[in-house]
């Protein structure tokens, strides 16, 4: 009886000791929500080559930074933008050699698919008079990076002051995404890739690049994170099989 306890204790002790190296491997990513096909078929292709466990958590970068700042485990961060980047870097949240700014993307306007609407989008075109008694849909430009960009592009252009007022204000660029996909409004903001994502909308425009400051997805370790596991992710982020992923999607990279 003894011989038989003393074995189910050593027996428990390397299940448990198996599921604590198991975890110790796991990756969690706190990304944009504009990255999410695309990390998640990067994840895919790092699990088929051998690779460990990934977790992620896709929300609109502020709210990811703001989490991470409030001590959330996050191991890697990819930003939709750099100042929610910086914002971590200004209190040593991240690893700083490790951060990198090599994915970018482009700025759209979208209708519902079906429309048939092409926007000439140049200085003083009348934005607010074809949203008309509806809505503008965009992430929220006090914090999310999409939101920014669009404010940054309509103000260049010269309408941001009659856009403002038909702003539908959403939490991150897929909500914006879902209320043009669902024909609850008529116009919304969001990258290139979202709107080459869904189906379900068409692109009536492209915001000219100089409009507004480049969409860049910067991505670090988070401090006190750079485990082995992952490094070894970050770096398979940056490598030939992930480029594909991105360039097949629209992103560009460098």
């Amino acid at each position: 009886m003894t011989r038989t306890l003393s074995a189910l204790r050593l027996l428990v002790a390397a299940i448990a000791w198996t599921a604590g190296c198991a975890a110790a491997q796991d990756v969690t990513v706190f990304a944009a929500a504009s990255l999410t096909n695309v990390f998640e078929q990067a994840a895919k292709l790092y699990r088929d080559q051998g690779g460990g466990p990934v977790k992620y958590s896709f929300a609109a970068s502020s709210t990811l930074a703001k989490q991470i700042e409030r001590g959330a485990g996050a191991d890697v961060f990819a930003s939709a933008d750099e100042e929610w980047m910086d914002y971590l870097a200004q209190r040593n949240l991240i690893e700083t050699a490790t951060r990198a700014s090599r994915l970018s993307n482009t700025l759209v306007l979208i209708t519902p698919l079906g429309e048939r609407k092409t926007v000439d989008i140049r200085p003083g075109f009348d934005l607010a008079g074809m949203i008309g008694g509806g809505r503008l849909a965009t992430g929220d430009p006090a914090h999310v990076p999409v939101g920014r960009y669009a404010e940054q592009a309509l103000t260049k252009l010269g309408v941001w002051k009659a856009v403002a007022p038909k702003l539908a204000r959403t939490d991150n660029v897929r909500a914006a995404l879902l209320l043009v996909e669902r024909g609850e409004a008529p116009f919304g903001i969001v990258y290139g890739t979202d709107a080459a994502a869904s189906g379900k909308v068409q692109i009536a425009g492209t915001f000219p690049a100089d409009t507004h400051e480049p969409v860049s997805y910067p991505i670090a370790i988070v401090a006190k994170h750079d485990r082995p596991e992952v490094r070894r992710f970050l770096e398979f982020l940056g490598g030939p099989e992930a480029q594909r992923v991105y360039r097949s999607s629209g992103f560009s990279f460098k």
